[in-house]
């Protein structure tokens, strides 16, 4: 099966009904099958933006496998330093510069993002660049 980074503001509008993203997040998982991989950082993130009464469908969605949970090892802490300030100008967060680690350590490029200006600009190894694919949807 297909698998896909996803970052916050995807997560954040399947959870919230009222989000101005939710229908097209939810038709893009609906027409195209995938494993969704993310980080705790997204999850912290995700959690904080989503407030009640939602909080919890997230969490029961991601225990149930609703998204595959990647640990940070102790080496990415440095390679996450120089993301951040490699991209300092945009500026790059916690949840964005593990994303862009944990896609190079699967070998990933395609990313679910609402964030499209910010995964524009990031690069993975070699300057390969994210697919977002979401789309224009």
């Amino acid at each position: 099966m297909r698998s896909i980074v996803v970052d916050t503001g995807p997560l954040v509008a399947l959870f919230k009904r009222r989000d101005r993203d939710h229908a097209r997040v939810q038709r893009f998982l609906h027409e195209n099958p995938c494993s969704l991989i993310t980080t705790w950082p997204v999850i912290t993130e995700t959690w904080h933006m989503l407030g009640e009464p939602a909080r919890l469908p997230f969490a029961r969605w991601v225990v149930a496998g609703g998204a595959a949970v990647f640990e940070l090892r102790p080496e990415d802490h440095t390679a996450m330093l120089d993301l951040l300030e490699k991209y300092r100008d945009r500026p790059m967060d916690l949840a964005d510069a593990s994303l862009v680690l944990l896609a190079d350590r699967l070998g990933l490029n395609e990313v679910l993002t609402i964030d499209r200006d910010d995964f524009d600009v990031y690069r993975l190894k070699g300057g390969k660049r994210f697919v977002q694919v979401l789309g224009s949807l």
